[in-house]
């Protein structure tokens, strides 16, 4: 398992209650809905790192 760095984000809140919405249909937290989110955008645009 990799390590996982912490670091803050601002969000405007329309959108991280977008988020949590999300996250809670997924059933998911909002913390790993965005790491999600990342990682799903990291894949769609070929940068995800070579393991």
């Amino acid at each position: 398992m990799s390590k996982k760095k912490a670091f803050a984000l601002r969000v405007n809140e329309n959108t991280m209650k977008a988020i949590e919405k999300w996250a809670a249909d997924e059933f998911r937290s909002t913390n790993g809905q965005i790491e999600w989110m990342l990682h799903e955008m990291l894949k769609k645009s070929k940068r995800l790192p070579k393991k």
